[in-house]
């Protein structure tokens, strides 16, 4: 039974050292392998870490304590299991909920004030640059009012139908009256 403790032992720590110096080569080869819907402590790193801490349970318990086989193998898994959940609660589960993007959505841009860069003709389309976190991002554009639009002026989305942002001029003083 030890030699298998071992086994995990040695198993996890050379799968830690190569996830290490390899780790986004080997996430990119098991996307998805250990992804069950619903299940997501079933990560490459909670397994592998709750792997190496069965066996290193598993031969502490064997050597150090004089428990029977079997309930050393019970206390192993045990151990093996606390450290599985350990590793997801203090680690995975963090990480993942701190991962920060800076992808947006289309139907976010409705609302932001932008500036056409290719004119929007009254039937037809333009461009309009629009300003968001990652920088600045350009798309096709037409006329909401269905009135021609000059480059350089300063719109604002009003609704965003099949990738395309229908725009209207930006005023002001309209703003002013309010």
């Amino acid at each position: 039974m030890e030699s298998i403790y071992w086994g995990c032992l040695i198993g996890g720590a050379i799968f830690a050292v190569v996830s290490l110096v390899l780790g986004d080569l080997i996430d990119g080869l098991l996307d998805g392998v250990f992804e069950l819907p619903g299940i997501d402590f079933l990560k490459p790193v909670v397994l592998a870490g709750s792997i190496t801490a069965f066996g290193g349970a598993g031969i502490m318990l064997t050597r150090y304590s004089s428990v029977s086989a079997i309930a050393g193998l019970i206390l192993s898994l045990l151990i093996g299991i606390a450290a599985a959940m350990l590793v997801f609660f203090a680690y995975i589960k963090p990480m993942r909920n701190s991962e920060v993007s800076i992808a947006f959505s289309m139907k976010e841009l409705s609302g932001k004030i932008g500036e056409i860069t290719i004119p929007v003709p009254e039937k037809g389309f333009g461009e309009v640059m629009i300003r968001v976190a990652s920088g600045n991002t350009i798309h096709t554009a037409s006329s909401f009012e269905h009135r021609p639009i000059a480059a350089g002026a300063r719109v604002v989305v009003v609704d965003v139908t099949e990738g395309v942002l229908r725009v209207a001029e930006w005023d002001e003083d309209l703003l002013k009256d309010v």
